[in-house]
């Protein structure tokens, strides 16, 4: 079992949601200010819908912190959706079910599978705790995680590629800006195709259509050495390619050159070693993506991944009735035409727990005090071996 776990509960339009992080050391040091601007980035975006415009979620820590430190417990966190106050009826725990059922599974969800499974008779059973807003926990969760990565010298930003086709221009991204506050709406650093993004999602809202995208998490910090070449499940490649799967409408993960890697010779793809002036060992590429061997090896982590459209159309597409065996259109929730930006913040999210994890599995998750004497240690002694 992980040194570092957690969990979320709750539903989309249910009272609250929750997480329970376990494992991570006392003494660190929490900003309350920077978990909730992490859920906002999440919330905003262009081409979000209209829920976003009722919930403005700010977290509650309920256990685990004292006087703003960690202190070694489950560190419990809460959001609750002010959008339950128009679902009482509808969602209640106890008393008679009210409202109408949804009957009219959506292709791309999980609606009829889930259905199926859980044997319901109500889709509502299955799309509440299907729905991304599950996410917003896990964005809670992450944004502690990068304060103990923050506490170590880590950082975990993104940025936006691509939607709908519309791509940036590589060689207009300043790297060294990306994570730095912006303007943008699209979590994007190109804002020639910013501008192009945004005309393809008007284009899709007026046509009742939606549009995914292609998001990058970058990881700068880390030393080498987190993750493991031995077993299978503790390579961090592996890890963290699943732990970007698990978030919603995710189809595809790369790292590093991903892809292109089955293009190109090993002439071509792998990262030559060089020796500094110090005698440190450099790259002067990373087409790797910072990880060898299931390891990481010094550099930067970058991970790409591609989120397919939301499957909630207000043109519906066709579909089956559970209810009645007939065809039929799909049923419309509240959705967004495009939410990849909002992906971009959860792929920090998931990227910063995945690599907390494998810190806490190196140096220990007692108190910080010691995560940071032996990361020290540690790094001295891989420094000094060469």
């Amino acid at each position: 079992m992980s040194i570092l776990r957690f969990m979320t509960a709750g539903e989309s339009h249910g009272p609250c949601l929750t997480a329970i992080l376990e494992g991570l050391p006392a003494g660190l040091e929490l900003d309350m200010e920077a978990i909730n601007r992490d859920l906002a980035r999440r919330q905003q975006g262009y081409g979000r819908g209209g829920r976003m415009k009722i919930e403005r979620d700010q977290v509650e820590i309920v256990s685990g912190v004292r006087f703003g430190q960690t202190l070694g417990g489950p560190v419990t966190l809460r959001v609750v959706n002010k959008d339950f106050a128009n679902w009482t009826d509808r969602m209640a725990v106890f008393g008679e079910p009210a409202g109408p059922k949804v009957t009219a599974a959506r292709p791309g969800h999980a609606d009829l599978t889930g259905v199926k499974k859980y044997d319901r008779q109500d889709v509502r059973d299955i799309l509440e705790r299907s729905s991304a807003r599950e996410t917003t926990m896990r964005v809670a969760v992450g944004a502690v995680c990068k304060a103990f990565l923050r506490a170590l010298g880590v950082e975990v930003v993104s940025q936006v590629l691509n939607i709908g086709g519309v791509a940036v221009n590589p060689a207009k991204v300043d790297r060294t800006r990306i994570g730095q506050e912006t303007d943008s709406e699209l979590n994007c650093y190109d804002p020639t195709a910013e501008a192009a993004m945004k005309i393809r999602i008007d284009e899709a809202k007026q046509a009742g259509d939606t549009l995914g995208g292609i998001f990058e998490v970058i990881v700068r910090g880390l030393p080498a050495g987190l993750g493991s070449h031995i077993q299978w499940d503790r390579r961090l490649d592996a890890k963290l390619a699943g732990a970007m799967m698990s978030i919603q409408a995710i189809k595809g993960v790369e790292i590093g050159a991903g892809f292109q890697c089955a293009q190109l010779p090993g002439s071509q793809i792998h990262d030559e070693m060089f020796f500094d002036e110090q005698g440190e060992v450099y790259r002067r590429t990373n087409r790797a993506g910072g990880l060898e061997g299931g390891m990481t090896n010094g550099e930067e982590v970058v991970v790409k991944a591609a989120m397919k459209p939301i499957p909630t159309l207000m043109t519906p597409l066709h579909s089956v009735d559970i209810a009645s065996h007939e065809a039929v259109l799909a049923c419309k929730e509240r959705s967004d035409t495009c939410a990849v930006s909002a992906a971009s913040v959860v792929g920090e999210a998931m990227t910063a727990f995945v690599m907390a994890e494998a810190v806490c599995d190196k140096f220990g998750s007692d108190a910080m005090v010691d995560v940071q004497s032996a990361l020290k240690n540690y790094k001295d002694r891989i420094r000094k071996d060469w």
